[in-house]
């Protein structure tokens, strides 16, 4: 099929989803809040369907995203199911083509070549070396962009990357997605820092506190000796509380990971697990969560504790198999803490699913795999040099001042 019919076929989709959200009463009246949640109550049909991309992939109705609402009922579920697949990151725009784009996806690191949707002529003032905030999906074999949310400059290379960044924390399975070679070399990655854990530690669990969790995990990092006989957790009494630090979101995921455990007020205990199949874990409360199967009664917060481990997101199904496997009563105490009659896989489908059917790594094995998280480092430690334009006025063919390496007037000096 040419990729013109291609194009008609999924604009017509398009429209038939906007369509849906305003005939499907539910989703009408969601969308409707959603609107005033943003600002955006009063606008023209125009603006309302530059808006409802968006929602469609990330909102949710009854615990469905609004394109699983449609695709159920679709005039054609073919598309449908291509868009849900849709890949939303920021890509490097690395070439402006006839009908389309050459893109880098910063996280994972893959380039691509899509087709637009619409004409290129709407893409006056966007070039090569900006960034993209948006999506892409494959159909029929090919890539297209189905939504642009922003466009950064070239100097906003930092915010980018940072993005990038936050778009690995809240699924690190976005470094490896369609891209296998990647996938391959977090798994090496693993094999060889785990030999090198059980080299240094003779343990695959190290229990300790966060004031020193810091340390150990440097000193693995760094290939370093360390004494780990003053840095055990010595906890006397268990108890979970909340740690606003380990909340971290894009505002201050940069931050908290640079201060590390360390830097956090409170002290609490925290294992530090290398497991051989996913990669390092730092689990905060691990000793204490484990300490619920051997006196419940004498840990404060008991229940809230169980809980934090099923739901976050970041505590593998294996961490609770490990405790599991070790206290013969663990489910006897968790469905008792919980008032829940579950056997272990039930419990494990319902909290732990994500990683039961799919392959996951551990955050910080993603992290200390992806280029674009060592990026944003060495874009924050290194120093912002001024930049002074030259004296008199730049011409319109000359170099841009500001070092982009473009003409001036295809830079700072548009328009």
């Amino acid at each position: 099929m040419p990729v013109l019919e291609k194009i008609t076929e999924i604009n017509d989709t398009l429209k038939d989803i906007f369509n849906f959200m305003q005939n499907n009463e539910a989703v009408k009246a969601d969308f409707e809040e959603y609107l005033a949640t943003i600002g955006s109550r009063n606008i023209s049909l125009s603006q309302m369907e530059k808006i409802f991309l968006p929602y469609i992939f990330e909102r949710k109705l009854n615990d469905k995203f609004i394109l699983e609402m449609y695709e159920e009922e679709a005039k054609n579920k073919e598309v449908a199911e291509s868009l849900l697949d849709a890949q939303a990151s920021v890509f490097e725009i690395k070439k402006i083509l006839k009908s389309g784009f050459e893109l880098f996806n910063l996280v994972n690191e893959k380039t691509y070549t899509v087709s637009s949707l619409t004409k290129m002529t709407n893409f006056r003032g966007v070039y090569a070396g900006q960034y993209i905030v948006g999506r892409i999906f494959k159909f029929r074999d090919e890539l297209f962009i189905v939504e642009i949310s922003s466009v950064l400059s070239h100097s906003q290379k930092a915010e980018a990357y940072r993005y990038a960044v936050m778009k690995l924390i809240q699924n690190p399975r976005t470094l490896y997605y369609d891209n296998p070679e990647k996938e391959q070399e977090i798994k090496n990655a693993i094999t060889e820092m785990h030999d090198k854990f059980f080299k240094a530690f003779e343990t695959d669990t190290i229990l300790t506190t966060n004031k020193h969790a810091d340390d150990i995990i440097g000193a693995f990092n760094e290939g370093e000796e360390i004494d780990l006989s003053d840095k055990g957790s010595n906890i006397e009494t268990y108890k979970f509380f909340h740690v606003k630090e380990l909340e971290n979101n894009y505002a201050n995921f940069l931050e908290n990971s640079m201060g590390g455990f360390a830097s956090h007020n409170e002290t609490y205990d925290v294992a530090v697990i290398f497991d051989k199949d996913k990669g390092l874990y730092a689990v905060p409360f691990y000793e204490t969560f484990c300490h619920i199967f051997e006196n419940k009664d004498s840990v404060e917060n008991a229940k809230q504790c169980i809980e934090y481990f099923m739901i976050n997101e970041s505590i593998p199904n294996t961490i609770i198999e490990k405790v599991y496997n070790k206290y013969p009563n663990f489910m006897e105490v968790v469905n008792e803490l919980l008032e829940t009659n579950y056997t272990f896989d039930e419990l494990m489908q319902k909290y732990k699913s994500e990683y039961l059917n799919s392959t996951l790594y551990s955050s910080a094995t993603v992290l200390y795999c992806s280029n674009a998280f060592s990026e944003v480092f060495d874009i924050i430690s290194t120093p912002k040099q001024e930049t002074t334009a030259p004296a008199g006025k730049v011409g319109r063919n000359e170099p841009c001042p500001c070092g982009s390496g473009k003409k001036y007037k295809n830079c700072c000096g548009r328009g």
